[in-house]
């Protein structure tokens, strides 16, 4: 067992912890508690939301499908001038505790006003506050660690997240299946207290803010690309096309497998929604270790491949069983699925800016992108499902899950060897 759990702590963390010296571990292991202690919106909150709202306010799949995609709607307006203002910000910090507060607040008046209005408000805060804290966590990684390292350090604080969202996922189901599914929302604001408290205890000295926005050190001179550049790169838009056919068919599946296994009836067991999270969660802590460390190994396009191909055989295998355990199963897919795109597309965005000062901005209109596949997904399949049934709105995501598979095959270069020539570009259109 020891052997094994050094082999598992080499595979994860290996050379890692070597390479970066003493001077910044207080800050490595405080941004490891930020990671732990952070909720995932979408994968972890969404869908007891889904449950809570459909099973105990009563609303039909049109109406959740809209509080749903309301955070995403808001994240897409926020992003990409989100994303500037991380680039620009000595204060990352504190970024991320305001927005944080501000999830917290949004919680609160989610569980005590039912009205529609409300609850769109509140996720439109949810929404906003999501697209502050995601690319701050990482440009604070990158700005500690540096670029060299960075593979890892997200493949890091991917497992970290996942754990924690574990943890999460099994209080908040106990939570909600002996205290009632109100209590899940209390026990998310006392995450968020935590979270506040751990960012702080990342020093601010060592957060390089030059390198954190994916300059270089010597050529900290003010001059960085700009958006136009930024849009001159092809293979930028040929990813950001790409996440948004990945979260297009895949935005909407935990929700509508949520609302499947209620089928809005009030005792339902919350158990059954926290162990899809939770199997979902448990596969995507050695897939998020894996993909940091093997992303240099195979490249980034193959396992994108992968990732697609998971979404896929996903969406089928819904439609053969309404079983509860056996669509719990299915979640195994999307913790493959997730893990591997989480961690990449922070990886593929640093490679494609290194150099130009835009990590921030260009992650910020690659989370815009999410955000659109995300909210079309919620929005529109919650209308399908509603019209046609279960069946027909997974079997429409496959089809879309399909599509971007084949865009990326054909279209999608490996950007771990083009990186350079792809900075390049940016400088020369």
């Amino acid at each position: 067992m020891q052997k094994l759990k050094r082999n598992v702590n080499n595979l994860l963390f290996g050379r890692y912890k070597h390479s970066l010296g003493n001077s910044k571990s207080t800050s490595v292991r405080s941004l490891d508690r930020l990671n732990l202690s952070l909720g995932d919106v979408r994968d972890v909150f969404e869908p007891y939301l889904a449950i809570f709202l459909a099973a105990d306010r009563h609303w039909n799949p049109a109406q959740v499908g809209i509080a749903l995609s309301t955070t995403s709607i808001a994240g897409i307006l926020a992003q990409t001038p989100t994303g500037a203002l991380v680039d620009a910000s000595r204060h990352k910090r504190l970024m991320i505790a305001i927005a944080t507060l501000a999830v917290a607040i949004s919680y609160m008046v989610i569980v005590n006003f039912s009205a529609l209005p409300a609850v769109v408000a509140a996720q439109a805060v949810i929404g906003i506050s999501a697209v502050i804290v995601g690319p701050t966590v990482a440009a604070i990684s990158l700005g500690v660690v540096g670029k060299n390292r960075l593979n890892k350090r997200v493949g890091r604080n991917e497992v970290f997240n996942h754990t924690g969202n574990v943890c999460a996922a099994i209080v908040a189901g106990l939570l909600g299946q002996f205290a009632g599914r109100i209590w899940i929302f209390y026990f998310l604001v006392v995450l968020c207290v935590a979270t506040i408290f751990s960012v702080f205890q990342i020093r601010n000295q060592d957060i390089d803010n030059t390198k954190a926005r994916g300059d270089e050190q010597e050529n900290d001179t003010g001059e960085r690309a700009t958006v136009k550049d930024l849009l001159g790169n092809r293979t930028l838009i040929i990813f950001a096309l790409s996440v948004v056919l990945f979260y297009l068919a895949n935005g909407a599946l935990l929700p509508l497998v949520s609302q499947e296994l209620t089928a809005g009836q009030q005792n339902t067991p919350s158990l059954y929604i926290s162990a899809a999270i939770v199997v979902t969660q448990l596969t995507m802590i050695p897939v998020a270790g894996w993909t940091g460390t093997t992303a240099n190994r195979w490249g980034r396009k193959p396992l994108l491949l992968i990732a697609f191909a998971a979404v896929l055989v996903r969406t089928g295998l819904y439609t053969i069983s309404h079983n509860p355990w056996f669509l719990v199963s299915v979640q195994v897919l999307d913790g493959i699925a997730s893990g591997i795109f989480t961690v990449l597309v922070v990886i593929i965005v640093a490679d494609l800016t290194q150099g130009t000062g835009r990590f921030n901005l260009a992650q910020g209109a690659i989370n815009t992108m999410i955000g659109i596949g995300a909210a079309i997904s919620n929005l529109a399949s919650g209308f399908l499902v509603k019209a046609a049934g279960y069946k027909v709105g997974f079997i429409t995501l496959g089809v879309i899950a399909a599509i971007g598979l084949l865009w990326l095959w054909l279209k999608m270069p490996e950007t771990k060897e083009s990186q350079s020539q792809d900075t390049t570009n940016t400088e020369h259109n």
